[in-house]
Order: C-alpha cells, then structure tokens, then sequence
C-alpha cells in the first residue's frame, strides 16, 4: 500500500505536468466532472479513503435541509454512516470565492460534516466550525496548490 504522503507526492507531480504553474487553465479539465475524476477523486484517494466504496466515498451527497431541496455535495467521507468531510468541487479555473464558499456552507450547516472541501482539483480550501459551532468559518484553517505541496501540508493532511 502507497502511503499517504507519497500518494499525495505522486498526486503533485502529475498536477504539475497537466498543469504548469501557475495556470489554472487546463484544456483537457474543461468541465467540473473532468476535474473531479483526474484530481478530487485521486486526491481522496490519496488521503487513504476507498474512492470505490460507496459505504465511505458518496457521491452527490444529499445536504437538504427543510424546505431546501435538491442541495447535493459532490462527494462526503462517511465515517460510521455519518459524513465527516463534505466536498464541493468546481472547474479547475473557477474562482474560489465567496459564492461558491456559501454553497459549501451550506451543505456544511445541513450536515454533520465538520471539515468542508472547496476545490477545482488543483487549489484547495478547508474549512471548519473553530469559531461557532456548526457554522463554517469564514477562512479556511488550511489552503494550498496541490502542485506546490510542502512538508507542512503534507502532515496537515496525513493527521
């Protein structure tokens, strides 16, 4: 089995070849589904999750609250059948601002999740509830390039 930091190293490389820094300009990730399956998906992976089973790794996760219906995450990491991380995934050169951080405050606010994942495959931005509980912070607790990963992200993430 490949350990999680030499997955992610591995991970690094192979971002840095389909894109040179510091373009988020992919021509073969045009879309958001392109940029789950060459890059969240093997990110995932990566921190030791079975991406292909679906008892840990949902796809589409339900977030709906109430009234509000039809709100799905792209992925949640289940951990005794309840969600832990939550993942909103965008094209690799959407920006990564703050509407598309409410969107993922809200699937983190109708979940159990405490970590939210904003990412278009190559930049990465987690979130938490360190200020008030069950409501996400504004600034993620840890953001970075997955094509410039350093030794201090690395043990983030391994934790």
């Amino acid at each position: 089995m490949v350990s999680p930091r030499n997955a992610l190293e591995s991970l690094s490389a192979r971002a840095k070849e389909i894109a040179p820094l510091p373009d988020l300009k992919v021509p073969q990730l045009q879309t958001e589904q392109a940029a789950k399956q060459a890059l969240v998906l093997p990110f995932i992976a990566a921190l030791g999750y079975d991406i292909f089973d679906h008892t840990e790794v949902v796809p589409e996760f339900v977030a709906d609250f109430g009234t509000q219906q039809g709100w799905k995450a792209d992925y949640a990491i289940i951990r005794d059948g309840k969600p832990i991380i939550i993942f909103e995934c965008k094209k690799t050169d959407d920006p990564l601002d703050v509407g598309r951080t409410s969107q993922l405050g809200r699937y983190f606010h109708n979940t159990e999740a405490r970590v939210g994942v904003l990412t278009g495959g190559l930049r990465y931005k987690f979130y938490s509830d360190l200020s008030s509980q069950n409501q996400m912070d504004q600034e993620p607790f840890l953001e970075f390039d997955i094509r410039t990963l350093d030794s201090q992200v690395v043990k983030e993430l391994e934790g």
